[in-house]
């Protein structure tokens, strides 16, 4: 009797299966390594570790043969829980595997809570915190936020000399009465010999222009305008009329197809005259037309020639550029190199073609991609002006390489020499592939309206017309600025009478400028257009090198408190060269210059 009950007593006590080490994340069944129980997770044991099954003979060796997933190193460990559970010892490392799972568990959760901020002792209701906002980590505030890498770069100070002049002329501007004794800014090629005339203009049409007229009014500076610039712009009106419903155009010697609701839209008279192509025709000697359909217009030309080069390169591309040339910087965001093409002071730094070819092979051979040539016509800061013959050269030269020409013509109508300006859209015939060969062109020079910040891009190329007139979103011209600069060209007899005046106190002013420095034993370079004089100083330079030139630049500054651009801004080779821009002073003005110029030269002299 004692017999059966001590079986029956047997049967029930369920006897528990050995779970696999996997379920608990220790060791392979492979290793007999134990791992201590500090690595153990606190939340290992969640849940039940046995169940029930019917009862058997006890023999665990066949299962451990059946299932060979299961590790010896799982049932050391939890063979002290069985034997509390079934009552049969291990009560001493029964009891500490509990104990130490249980510490885990509170240094884990003391840990979570310390991520949490204590709340708020205000009385005030606090919103709750998103999950979004909980999740985040204390440890972001302590590094510094990131910028790319573009920002990064071009965020650190200036280290051309051209910007580094400029800034410091703009922290001590010279002033006749309120600062006579400040910087006067040489450096900046502003045109305000004629600031008269264009403020005589203003004051007597800019009521009338923004009030009144086709398209004029509120209604027609308010709105959003077409980002590539108005049509009113590019084109003149006709006498006013109504809307026709009219399907075709004649400019020039095309015909434009487009439907009555686009007429509507955009104009408000029938289209007779072209504006700014009329203006640049006036400019350029009448010699050649624009069409307004291949113009876009931009905030002045930099923009344009930086929408030029996202359309013609890729990042890591260059062009070439005949030196010395405009100091500033157009490759920040396109990315696109700008090879200088040096050229020499004995041929009066005018470009020919071997340098420009010899350019073109070196940069081949050091892996560069060239797309195309950079050039100004007029020069900045030379003031030569391209030969026809250089013109047809240069096309030449781009159809054998396969390259576009990018052509800045903003100096065309600032001539005052005795050398016809031709325009490359001069020498663009029925036979050349006219699709690589781009125009810039900007009223900042030519009229002196360099703070209106208009622009324009001239290409024949329709697919890149299309891609600027997306990307000059981005430097579009504001339709106040438009309207005025519309009514402006619209008055044939005062852009005639300016671009007179404006020529001739070009050249009385470079004339007087010039002489002046030549009694002071600096000559000057050969120009015929332009506001600059590209003045040579290398005698005054010691040592003859680019640090002797940046020393120089320094005492023009400190001591004649002057700013004017050195050559090695301009990437001038040779050292000595410096660009003046004399259209920033009147001709009553130009004494006190050559006055302060005199110190540095004594001063360079006497220590000499």
């Amino acid at each position: 009797m004692g017999k059966k009950e001590g079986k029956k007593r047997k049967e029930r006590i369920p006897e528990t299966e050995v779970l696999p080490s996997s379920f608990f994340h220790f060791a392979s069944p492979n290793t007999t390594q134990t791992k201590p129980l500090s690595t153990l997770h606190p939340h290992s044991f969640s849940g039940s570790m046995t169940h029930a099954r019917k009862p058997t003979k006890p023999n665990p060796q066949p299962l451990q043969a059946h299932n060979p997933s299961f590790s010896t190193t799982g049932m050391k460990l939890i063979v002290p829980l069985q034997g509390v559970v079934q009552g049969r010892g291990g009560l001493l490392l029964g009891t500490l595997v509990p104990c130490a799972l249980f510490y885990f568990l509170q240094l884990y959760l003391k840990r979570r809570r310390s991520n949490f901020s204590p709340p708020s002792p205000s009385s005030e209701p606090t919103l709750p915190r998103t999950s979004s906002r909980s999740n985040l980590s204390t440890r972001g505030s302590i590094s510094r936020v990131r910028l790319s890498k573009l920002a990064t770069q071009i965020s650190r100070p200036d280290d051309s000399l051209y910007y580094v002049g400029l800034e410091r002329a703009s922290r001590d501007p010279y002033h006749a009465v309120d600062n006579p004794h400040g910087i006067i800014q040489l450096g900046l090629s502003d045109n305000k010999l004629c600031f008269d005339l264009i403020g005589e203009w203003v004051a007597r049409n800019l009521e009338g222009t923004m009030s009144g007229g086709v398209d004029l009014g509120i209604n027609g500076i308010a709105p959003y305008q077409t980002f590539d610039g108005v049509m009113e712009l590019k084109m003149t009106h006709g006498s006013p009329g109504a809307c026709n419903d009219f399907s075709s155009v004649g400019v020039g010697s095309r015909v434009f197809e487009f439907t009555g609701e686009l007429a509507c839209v955009h104009y408000h008279s029938v289209l007779s005259f072209k504006a700014l192509s009329d203006f640049m025709h006036q400019v350029m000697g009448e010699s050649v037309k624009f069409d307004p359909y291949n113009m876009v217009l931009t905030a002045g030309a930099t923009p344009a020639i930086e929408i030029l080069s996202y359309c013609l390169a890729d990042h890591g591309n260059a062009f070439l550029v005949p030196t010395p040339y405009y100091p500033g910087d157009v490759r920040w965001r396109p990315g696109v190199d700008l090879i200088p093409v040096h050229c020499r002071s004995t041929d009066n730094f005018n470009l020919n073609i071997t340098a420009l070819d010899q350019a073109f092979s070196q940069a081949r051979k050091r892996g560069v991609k060239i797309r195309g040539i950079l050039i100004s016509n007029p020069s900045n800061p030379v003031g030569n002006i391209l030969t026809q013959d250089m013109l047809y050269s240069l096309l030449d030269f781009a159809e054998d390489k396969n390259i576009h020409i990018i052509v800045d013509e903003v100096y065309a109508g600032s001539t005052y020499g005795s050398e016809k300006f031709v325009s490359l859209a001069e020498v663009l015939d029925s036979d050349i592939d006219k699709s690589r060969f781009h125009i810039v062109y900007s009223l900042s020079k030519d009229l002196s309206l360099a703070g209106f910040r208009v622009g324009v891009i001239c290409s024949f190329n329709d697919s890149v017309l299309a891609a600027a007139k997306k990307l000059t979103r981005f430097s579009s011209i504001s339709a106040p600025t438009q309207r005025l600069v519309t009514s402006m060209l619209s008055d044939k007899r005062f852009i005639r009478e300016y671009l007179e005046t404006n020529r001739k106190r070009i050249r009385q002013v470079r004339d007087e400028f010039v002489d002046c420095l030549s009694k002071l034993g600096i000559k000057c370079a050969k120009s015929s257009a332009g506001m600059f004089c590209w003045a040579d100083m290398s005698g005054l330079i010691r040592p003859y090198s680019e640090k002797g030139e940046i020393e120089l630049w320094e005492k023009f500054l400190s001591i004649a408190k002057i700013s004017i651009t050195p050559g090695s801004a301009c990437h001038c080779i040779e050292p000595g060269w410096f660009r003046i821009c004399f259209t920033t002073i009147t001709l009553e003005e130009v004494p006190l210059v050559i006055e302060r110029i005199r110190r540095v030269v004594e001063s360079c002299n006497s220590s000499s």
